[in-house]
């Protein structure tokens, strides 16, 4: 069974989740505050954090901040009012997976959870000298792409926007995430314009219309998501 920590302070809220959540067969604890969420976080393990922004002792990015410090990869997903567009990047900024935002419902919120769950699992495959996502696999070892089984050939800078996109399949990535990602110790900086190129590129390659893209899909605001569908 899935263990989730729910970090949430609004009690008129709280019942249709757990409700929700434990009637899709989650385990749950409930935290109202950072500070009973950091207690049970030093006890447990958890399969999945869901954080609201605003508590009364702090911030869901205390939380997301904490875990990631002590190396913690555990999927997170934000819960935000609709109009905190700058908490929206904030959250995704400091290593959450995923947010949605509120009023959601209960049924997508749920759906969003085991695709990240899913995510996760691929990512403690095995196999990890190989990247996979619907109709593409990146051979790490040989760094060689293969899109519907023909090989793409990407410059190296390509290659590593698509792989960070590809490790993130179905979610958001910020733009000041891939260009951080993408900045090398040699000096090579990459910067807003250079990257609009590299997507560009990219869509060419991997997109049947490129000026209406299905995989590499731009999240106005925020960043780029890979999703994994078959064009």
């Amino acid at each position: 069974m899935c263990k989730i920590l729910l970090l949430e302070d609004d009690v008129s809220l709280l019942d249709g989740l757990i409700y929700s959540l434990e009637k899709n067969g989650f385990s749950l604890d409930v935290a109202r505050t950072v500070g009973e969420a950091k207690s049970y976080l030093s006890k447990r393990k958890y399969d999945m954090l869901l954080l609201d922004v605003t508590l009364p002792d702090g911030t869901g990015f205390d939380i997301c901040e904490h875990v990631r410090k002590k190396g913690s990869d555990v999927p997170i997903i934000f819960l935000t009012a609709a109009d905190e567009e700058i908490n929206i990047i904030r959250g995704l900024d400091s290593g959450g997976d995923d947010y949605i935002t509120k009023p959601f419902k209960l049924g997508e919120l749920c759906s969003r959870i085991k695709a990240l769950l899913r995510r996760a699992g691929m990512r403690a495959d095995k196999d990890t000298s190989v990247l996979r996502a619907g109709d593409i696999t990146i051979d790490l070892l040989s760094s060689r792409v293969v899109f519907r089984n023909k090989a793409l050939d990407v410059t190296a800078a390509e290659y590593r926007l698509l792989c960070l996109l590809i490790r993130n399949v179905n979610m958001v990535v910020t733009r000041n995430r891939i260009l951080d990602e993408l900045w090398d110790g040699t000096g090579n900086f990459v910067d807003d314009n250079t990257l609009s190129v590299y997507i560009r590129r990219l869509r060419e390659k991997v997109e049947t219309d490129p000026a209406h893209p299905k995989h590499i899909v731009t999240v106005r605001g925020f960043g780029y998501r890979w999703n994994e569908v078959e064009q």
